[in-house]
């Protein structure tokens, strides 16, 4: 039956492969003389009623969504099948099971929108084409192996299933690979980005492999894979959320609704957790950004694309309260006497909105003429204060730790710790929590009277590192304190108001958005470079577009992406529907053989 299954698929993936194939060799061509001729006089080429910067936007932009969730979800695939393996519950192992099954259906789609993009930026920019294809022809064929061991590797890992039930360690083995290929894949396009933004020094004296890993290795590459790889897992773990609210809703029965509310929780369990350390992540690229060129860097943060990052900070905003408030309702509904912590949510919820408020202030307020005489300047006297990075490097850490503490009513608040040192262990906590913010609003207030350069270097760093260590510290001291806890009562999985559904949906929402309009500031920090200071953008689209034109062609990648994702979940549906079925004839067709 497997090996049916996989030569049915293999028929199938002849094509895409043919896809990929046909343009390896196209790109091989670029470097013959005639074309190389013809590329010279034909720098760019256009369609009618939408140009072909936009097309590429769009078709791009949605392979990167469809790319994300290909190489997040089997991280936490492969975690689900080993905790259930570890711990021998068969719900951990269903669950990876399912994330596989939406990984299988919208792998297929990746691979689609990824020809279409080779095709098209062969076509509409072969002068750019050639260019990269001349430094980094070598990936070309590295990423295209891959590409086939992560193919082989998915289809082994998916129709292996069943047959591998009992060889676990192979299927999981499998599943690494499956992450391995995934990553390396991720990091081998990652150099292509991350070159146009900070091109090395190719040397003609280099060797042939020291000048592919000289482009590869630029100033760039490293900060940016690891703010992808965070960023995949997110996204991945915000739209499985989404799919389990959509499941949740339209579940038949009470079993249903307590798996897809238990699916649900884990989807957004790991999107938040992920967004914890993105921000230093993203603040780590920026650095790196800032240090190969200080003109690009205040473009970023100083420039026309200063105000992106207050739309930004909105919609972080909204995926931190929405996931805290989804922690809430489940302590209110799933956990009998969660109400009792009403009051610690009060709490937290102005700690936050506070935190926001101030991350989301801008530095200089767009202002009449008389209502920036009547404010003394550009800059308001009291919000000013607030609109540095000193002020929010300081009230996003306090923000993270917040949420952290959400997590952790949830996960004590119906267990009852019988450790002896209780008293103590709680009475460390709160004074590391306490001693960590008070040292991060000591940082923060003494970035005001420093260098930039020391706040920058020093005090940012410091501040990170102590929100890590607080998160490593107590995440172990509550694991040594439920060491023999009596659970007081079960979680009631399923008993979450609709409402908890509807934030999850938003929380994919916002998310793709969020994923599109920071992409939009990746590409536009280069403003008139299609390689920085390397390969001049001399069409006629050669211009930054402004942030309303980037919302709305988010806006547009965001609505393609939902219309193809919920159409591979509704496929899925029909899968399981088939699946029932099948199963419905062979229990009629063997209660019929036993009369």
């Amino acid at each position: 039956m497997l090996v049916k299954r996989l030569r049915l698929e293999a028929i199938k993936w002849r094509y895409y492969l043919l896809i990929v194939f046909f343009s390896f060799l196209y790109l091989l061509f670029l470097h013959s003389k005639s074309f190389a001729e013809v590329a010279h006089q034909i720098d760019y080429r256009t369609i009618p009623f939408i140009s072909s910067r936009n097309l590429i936007w769009i078709v791009a932009q949605v392979h990167l969504y469809f790319g994300a969730f290909v190489l997040g979800v089997p991280m936490f695939a492969v975690i689900c099948e080993y905790i259930g393996v570890r711990t021998k519950d068969k719900k951990y192992d269903k669950l990876a099971k399912e994330f596989t099954k939406l990984l299988l259906a919208a792998f297929s789609t990746t691979a689609t929108f990824g020809a279409v993009l080779i095709f098209s930026l062969i076509m509409f920019y072969p002068t750019f084409m050639k260019h990269i294809s001349d430094v980094f022809y070598v990936t070309f064929g590295i990423y295209v192996l891959l590409f086939f061991g992560e193919t082989i590797t998915l289809y082994l890992y998916w129709y292996g299933w069943d047959t591998m039930m009992q060889r676990k360690r192979l299927h999981l083995t499998l599943g690494v690979f499956l992450n391995i290929f995934g990553t390396l894949i991720m990091m081998v396009s990652n150099s292509w980005a991350s070159y146009m933004m900070s091109p090395t020094i190719l040397s003609a004296e280099l060797g042939f492999w020291d000048r592919t890993w000289t482009a590869v290795n630029n100033f760039t590459w490293q900060p940016l894979n690891i703010h992808r790889l965070i960023s995949n897992v997110v996204f991945g773990g915000f739209i499985v959320g989404a799919y389990a609210a959509i499941k949740f809703l339209a579940a038949s029965s009470e079993e249903e609704k307590a798996h897809y509310d238990w699916m649900g929780y884990i989807g957004n369990f790991i999107g938040i957790f992920g967004m914890l350390p993105l921000p230093f992540a993203g603040y780590w690229l920026t650095k790196e950004i800032y240090a190969y060129s200080t003109q690009m860097g205040i473009t970023l943060m100083g420039g026309f694309l200063a105000w992106l990052f207050i739309i930004q900070a909105i919609l972080i905003a909204v995926l931190f309260i929405g996931s805290n408030y989804y922690f809430w309702l489940g302590l209110v509904h799933r956990i009998e006497g969660g109400a009792r912590y009403k009051r610690s949510i009060f709490i937290m919820l102005i700690s936050i909105f506070i935190c926001f408020a101030i991350w989301m202030t801008p530095h200089s307020m767009v202002a009449s003429l008389e209502e920036a005489r009547a404010m003394g300047g550009t800059h308001h006297p009291l919000l000013g204060v607030f609109g540095v990075m000193s002020a929010k490097m300081t009230v996003v850490n306090i923000a993270i730790l917040t949420t952290f503490i959400s997590f952790l009513l949830y996960w004590r608040a119906n267990k009852k710790e019988a450790v002896s040192w209780l008293k103590l262990g709680k009475g460390v906590e709160y004074i590391v929590f306490a001693g960590a913010i008070l040292y991060i609003l000591y940082l923060g207030v003494m970035g005001y009277f420093v260098p930039a350069i020391v706040r920058i270097e020093k005090y940012s760093v410091y501040q990170v590192l102590t929100v890590l260590g607080v998160l490593l510290f107590i995440t172990l001291l509550t694991i040594l304190m439920q060491k023999g806890a009596h659970i007081k009562e079960e979680i009631k999985w399923g008993n979450m108001p609709e409402r908890s559904q509807y934030v999850l949906i938003l929380l994919a929402i916002t998310i793709i958005w969020l994923m599109g309009l920071m992409g939009y500031a990746r590409s536009a920090v280069r403003v008139h470079w299609h390689i920085y200071g390397v390969l001049r953008d001399t069409s006629p689209d050669a211009y930054s577009p402004s942030l309303g034109v980037a919302c709305i062609m988010v806006s547009i990648t965001t609505i393609v992406f939902l219309a193809f994702i919920t159409f591979i979940f509704w496929l899925s549906h029909l899968g399981e529907k088939k699946e029932e079925t099948t199963q419905h004839l062979v229990g009629a067709l063997n209660s019929g053989d036993e009369k």
